[in-house]
């Protein structure tokens, strides 16, 4: 890649902007910035479906095997870089696992011979051969996003790129995803880049990084050590970290010693395993965490409730997807609804705001029989966000979408500049990037002022700050009364944000209790297909510094928030000149501009 700069149709610059780097067999290279910073239009690029079937203005060229990308057809480009994309869904197109994969290789005109040998070796490097027939309807979001990566090798090209293959998956698929891509790895003959927010997941096996900014410039490559080496230069910039560095950084901060800084909680327990003792700190900190005193205390469960639901029973087509739900959700609580891919998540939500007409009296809010209300009195009832943000755009410009139904204009502009999009106003709200997108499907639901808000995976393709903002602005709504509900697969979110967490298994309801509680029940989240999040894998039962083995929440533990408090609510536009050397530029430009 030399010098890529790409232009979408009607954007003002480019992102990503003058970007250059290599990537040679064996490399895994992993893609981080910012939302916006051109992750995902790097990523098409890569194949040719920029420019070839999304338009835009490419500027500096891609070369892959000798062909360049934008002289060379998708058809062409596609034996030597294959796409998986975050939703599996958009590229599965044949009736059973077999022809889904063979499917590539027989428009390639290949032998039947070759297409079967190709076939079969694929499905059984990601475990699915003994499924090949059938559909792929029946696998997990886990089995199909491995299914797409089996139909990307039998391609046989030797540059794998996937965008966010984790960002729908329950944390069983994400090991599944990995599992595979690690199997692809081993063989050596076969390059990865990879597009992920999960750093959790895929620190164990990325050997690079590269680091886009807000601009799209590049502003960091090196080895995936860079990650410690430049953690709170990354973490200003608003890149994602994986939650054990976060902790480290915090824990630093407090005087325990962490260097260098972990990267996995098996890194983080064996650093703080290693190190007994801490510095001494000013005698104002006190040793022990009370863990209880940070937490809010659980609504008065002898209160009336504002959210009812009983006896709900759901059904999509002909297949019943909740059986009996009975669940209470009062006033101010912070409710988080977890499980597997398939659980019935979703469905629940949907169903309490509306958004899926449940059976009438199965569902009422502070009295009103959700069924009965129309959708005028819904809006202001409960505020719903899908997962997919672009479902629920219905005007031509973002402004549009958050004046829709009458909103006085300076509502609307003191909203676009709490989410950063006060310069995308008048664009169509299908030109954001995947972060923009969400931030204004999260402002279109909380301009109404509703008394709940219903969000489906709400940090999903947000960066790091963006997610931090939002969340940050979900717990003070909700400290001010408003009641919120999330579906979210991501148990870290759970850990430091909910009060309670709600826990599905094949649409019914197996658990519904305090957060802490829940954690710390490693039983059951196996049983629900989840995970503990990374800092209670790390902490909890720490023999040498028991006075933190009872944090699930980085608020939780000892020391200074860092920099996130710093990171200012919108990017600071100023353009960086790119390297001129081939090395890694520094984060942040000299006062020479250098």
């Amino acid at each position: 890649m030399r010098r890529l700069a790409i232009t979408h149709v009607d954007a003002g610059s480019p992102t990503p902007a003058d970007v250059s780097f290599d990537v040679h067999p064996g490399d895994v290279v992993l893609v981080l910035g910012p939302s916006g910073s051109g992750k995902s239009t790097l990523a098409l690029a890569l194949d040719g479906l920029i420019p070839h079937d999304v338009p835009a203005d490419v500027a500096g060229s891609v070369e892959i095997a000798g062909l360049t990308a934008a002289d060379s057809t998708v058809a062409e480009l596609s034996t030597h870089a294959a796409m998986v994309f975050q939703d599996p869904d958009a590229q599965l197109v044949t009736g059973t696992v077999l022809d889904e994969v063979a499917f590539g290789p027989e428009n390639l005109l290949l032998p039947v011979e070759q297409v079967l040998s190709r076939t079969e070796d694929a499905l059984r490097r990601v475990g699915l051969w003994d499924r090949r027939d059938e559909n792929p309807d029946r696998l997990s979001g886990g089995g199909r996003q491995r299914l797409a990566i089996a139909a990307a090798l039998a391609m046989g090209a030797p540059l794998l790129v996937l965008d966010e293959p984790t960002a729908n998956l329950d944390p069983r698929g994400i090991d599944e995803v990995y599992d595979t891509l690690a199997g692809v790895v081993a063989a050596g003959d076969r390059a990865i880049v990879l597009v992920e927010h999960n750093l959790d997941a895929a620190v164990a096996l990325a050997t690079r990084v590269v680091v886009l900014d807000q601009t799209g410039m590049l502003v960091a490559d090196g080895p995936i050590d860079l990650l410690r080496d430049r953690a709170e230069e990354l973490h200003k910039l608003g890149v994602w970290l994986p939650v054990s560095t976060l902790a480290a950084l915090r824990l630093r901060r407090a005087g325990y010693a962490l260097e260098p800084l972990p990267l996995t909680p098996g890194e983080l327990r064996g650093a703080l395993e290693a190190h007994p003792q801490r510095r001494a700190r000013s005698s104002s900190e006190h040793p022990h965490l009370d863990v209880a005193s940070r937490r809010r205390a659980p609504s008065d469960p002898s209160s009336s409730p504002l959210i009812a639901v009983r006896d709900l029973t759901l059904r999509r087509g002909r297949t019943e997807v909740l059986h009996g739900i009975d669940l209470d959700i009062r006033r101010g609580d912070f409710v988080a609804i977890v499980g597997s891919n398939g659980a019935g998540k979703t469905s629940l939500l949907q169903a309490i705001a509306g958004v899926v007409r449940p059976p009438r009296g199965t569902v009422r809010i502070d009295g009103s029989d959700v069924s009965r209300l129309d959708a005028r009195s819904l809006a202001r009832t409960i505020g719903f966000v899908f997962q997919n943000p672009e479902h629920q755009f219905i005007t031509h410009t973002v402004a549009g979408e958050l004046a829709h139904g009458g909103t006085p204009s300076a509502d609307v502009d003191r909203m676009l500049e709490r989410f950063g999009l006060a310069d995308k106003a008048g664009i169509h709200p299908f030109l954001l990037s995947g972060g923009q997108k969400r931030r204004l499907s999260v402002g279109t639901a909380l301009i109404a002022g509703a008394p709940v808000l219903a969000l489906d995976e709400p940090t999903f393709g947000q960066d790091r700050a963006r997610a931090d903002e939002l969340l940050a602005l979900l717990r003070g709504l909700n400290d001010d009364g408003t009641t919120i509900i999330v579906v979210t697969h991501d148990m870290q979110l759970v850990a430091d944000h909910a009060d309670r967490a709600v826990v599905l298994s094949d649409g019914r309801v197996i658990a519904d209790a305090v957060t802490a509680d829940l954690l710390g029940d490693p039983d059951l989240l196996d049983r629900a297909g989840l995970r503990p999040p990374p800092l209670r894998q790390a902490l909890a039962g720490l023999a040498q510094h028991p006075e933190l083995a009872g944090a699930t929440r980085l608020a939780d533990l000892p020391g200074a928030p860092g920099p996130a408090a710093e990171i200012p609510t919108t990017a600071d536009p100023a353009p960086r000149r790119p390297p001129r050397d081939g090395g890694s530029p520094p984060l942040r430009d000299r006062e020479d501009g250098a």
